[in-house]
């Protein structure tokens, strides 16, 4: 495939990274209750302080992936790479040191930090840099590509929790963290912007939307040029696809958010599962989507397109999440994990569909700006379901349903696979294809 070779140490960072951050997840549901509630298989306080770091890791992303990715595009990826990789290796080593309860708290408060200033922004980059080094045509399948690889890394990260001590599982997570850093900056070669011949669509948004003199004339320096919320709505009103992608993308991500939240919480009082069983849950996952991303991808996109493929992704994962909500035996998850590969081909179509939208010195800005809105669903999902989570799990519930917050998650998917309906195939942007008269009469 055309430019992948180039994209060799950006697979091995995302690998090393993905494997240290991975390695850690089975253990820290057990971690957290064991820091909290002792001896006990419920605790409403986890679930509260896992929802706000979720919520507060939002906000942080909503502010500053859509800066970090418009800084990328003038100063290249692998700058502003190191931020979120270097910010990713202290809470690990928090708690590959101790587990105690102060030693908790103090992870909690540094891993909400560090998720506010560079969680998110990672891949937006990741999505950039290949959007940099691949046509439009193959970009598609070179996302799915990256998107496998990181999937790679989710299954060696369970495998390996499924066989380390929790102690051990965070020392490995702290050390390649830490390689992946040194590793990304001595060998992965910074892409350059704007080697294509695509007309940048937000060059022409700056032209037609209107925009206070003084206010640019204040501006100055690295910030004169950093994205607005004008911005954000001109490239919604002037790029319907981007638009529909976008509320895909929010409401997807309110799914993700929500289930990132509460499912291992909502496992774990339902069926009592411990570290073990969520590092095979979680290897079942991986396995599926790395080969469905790696082998399956690039040969569904020619055949059926990027648009049907996004469809179908999320029909699948709207019926898997709905009958998590009926779960009647422990067995049922697993099975569900099994069922799940076509979910992972939705944030490689919608990457790809945003990309094609704009030129390419603007990469890092529309990644940037999608995986803002994301952020923004990931601020409202833990606030609204983690409190509906533990109400629905504790004797107090109005009614007896324990997966009622993940039957209200698959309705929310399934709004989103109805607006995937409506997203048509564009033609990538070409120059002189977009006109000043056309914004205008979009925003009119």
């Amino acid at each position: 495939m055309e430019g992948l070779a180039g994209l060799s140490h950006l697979f091995v960072t995302i690998f090393l990274t993905g494997f240290g951050g991975i390695i850690a997840m089975p253990s820290i549901t057990d971690v957290t209750m064991a820091a909290l509630c002792p001896g006990q298989d419920q605790c409403s306080l986890a679930i509260y302080l896992s929802g706000i770091q979720q919520a507060m890791a939002g906000v942080g992303s909503v502010v500053m992936t859509p800066l970090i990715g418009n800084l990328s595009d003038r100063y290249g990826r692998k700058t502003l790479i190191t931020l979120p990789l270097t910010l990713s290796v202290i809470p690990h080593v928090i708690l590959a040191y101790s587990r105690e309860t102060k030693f908790f708290y103090a992870y909690y408060v540094v891993k909400t930090l560090a998720s506010m200033a560079g969680e998110g922004s990672f891949h937006c980059l990741a999505f950039a840099y290949v959007a940099d080094m691949v046509p439009d045509g193959k970009r598609t399948s070179a996302f799915g590509i990256l998107a496998g690889v990181g999937s790679a890394s989710f299954v060696g990260g369970t495998l390996a929790a499924r066989f380390l001590s929790t102690a051990l599982t965070f020392q490995v997570a702290a050390v390649l963290s830490m390689i992946a850093l040194v590793y990304m900056r001595i060998f992965l070669k910074d892409s350059v912007p704007g080697g294509g011949v695509s007309q940048p669509l937000l060059k022409e948004v700056e032209e037609t939307c209107a925009e206070d003199d003084s206010s640019r004339k204040r501006a100055t320096g690295a910030f004169k040029k950093l994205p607005s919320l004008g911005d954000l709505i001109c490239l919604l009103k002037c790029s319907p696809t981007f638009s529909q992608a976008a509320v895909v993308s929010f409401f997807n991500s309110l799914v993700d958010g929500g289930l990132m939240a509460v499912l291992l919480y909502y496992l774990k009082a339902r069926f009592q599962f411990n570290k073990n069983q969520f590092a095979d849950l979680l290897m079942i996952t991986g396995v599926g989507a790395t080969l469905a991303q790696l082998f399956l991808m690039p040969i569904l996109v020619p055949v059926i397109g990027e648009e049907k493929l996004l469809s179908t992704g999320l029909l699948i994962g709207c019926i898997n999440v709905l009958v998590y909500s009926i779960a009647w035996s422990a067995w049922v998850p697993y099975a569900l994990a099994g069922c799940s590969i076509f979910s992972v081909f939705v944030r490689p179509s919608l990457c790809s569909i945003a990309s094609k939208q704009v030129g390419p010195t603007e990469q890092g800005m529309v990644q940037g700006c999608l995986s803002g809105i994301s952020s923004s669903a990931n601020i409202i999902a833990p606030l609204v379901f983690s409190p509906l989570t533990a109400l629905f799990l504790s004797e107090n519930a109005p009614f007896y349903y324990p997966g009622f917050s993940i039957m209200c998650l698959g309705l929310a998917m399934m709004i989103a696979f109805f607006q995937s309906l409506m997203i048509r195939a564009a033609p990538p942007i070409a120059v002189g294809k977009i006109s000043n008269s056309r914004c205008t009469d979009t925003l009119v």
